[in-house]
């Protein structure tokens, strides 16, 4: 597939790194420059991109807010986050971005690149609440890297951090527990206690033991407090109505 992307970079040397990276991929066939979001603005008025490679800190408009306004476009491009720092990485999940990658490792633009391909390869009757599903900025083999949160099982609160539990994995993210809970309250996930959150629909039981109630999810079992156990049996009930009434 080929790809005309943007390349967004206040600092000249920066833009030229990303720009001759970006330029290398064999399925990018031209790459657009712009020093500022005003002028990614004017080329994006002009000109139609598969994706945007943008650094946050800017001058101006930064590129947090230029996502959001990028979002909007009838037909946004894929945003990839490209930048030196990680503090961002917890806003960014709430635009959808496809990508957020630290500046030590451009290389792994070339990983992005193969993941707007592969958007862009998908077919348009792709649900738009699943191409749009919120991603969580996680750090693997180096970099950050965008976890779709339906892959989140479970969560467990580690102070001002959360773990997120996936079918094989977990990693620590610079977020609350309080604010996950929050964000995520519409999307199928349910507080049980102060220091966890489900995924509602998979818990496969809830049981009173000697100490209390408990859920499982994925064969591990989980405390439930005494003031979420009502909330919790409700919202249990109704979704097994839901189901079997479909």
């Amino acid at each position: 597939m080929s790809l005309v992307v943007l390349a967004v970079d206040d600092e000249p040397p920066a833009l030229d790194e990303l720009a001759y990276l970006l330029n290398a991929d064999g399925r990018v066939t031209h790459v657009h420059r712009a020093g500022d979001a005003t002028e990614a603005l004017r080329v994006l008025r002009d000109t139609e991109v598969d994706a945007v490679f943008l650094d946050i800190r800017m001058p101006g408009l930064d590129g947090m807010e230029l996502a959001r306004i990028l979002r909007r476009f009838a037909h946004p491009p894929a945003i990839v986050f490209v930048t030196a720092y990680d503090d961002g990485a917890v806003d960014a999940f709430d635009l959808g971005v496809t990508d957020y990658v630290r500046k030590l490792c451009l290389l792994y633009t070339w990983e992005s690149l193969r993941r707007v391909a592969g958007l862009r390869a998908a077919p348009t009757t792709t649900p738009a609440s699943v191409a749009d599903e919120p991603a969580i900025p996680v750090e693997l083999a180096g970099t950050t890297r965008m976890l779709p949160r339906s892959s989140v099982r479970w969560v467990e609160a580690q102070g001002d951090y959360a773990r997120l539990h996936t079918a094989d994995a977990s990693h620590l993210v610079r977020v609350s527990l309080a604010t996950l809970a929050e964000r995520w309250a519409n999307a199928g996930f349910a507080r049980i206690h102060r220091s966890y959150l489900v995924q509602l629909r998979l818990v496969t039981e809830l049981r009173l033991t000697g100490s209390g109630y408990v859920v499982a999810v994925d064969g591990v079992e989980l405390p439930v407090s005494r003031r979420h156990t009502r909330e919790l049996k409700d919202r249990l009930i109704r979704a097994a109505k839901h189901d079997w009434t479909r």
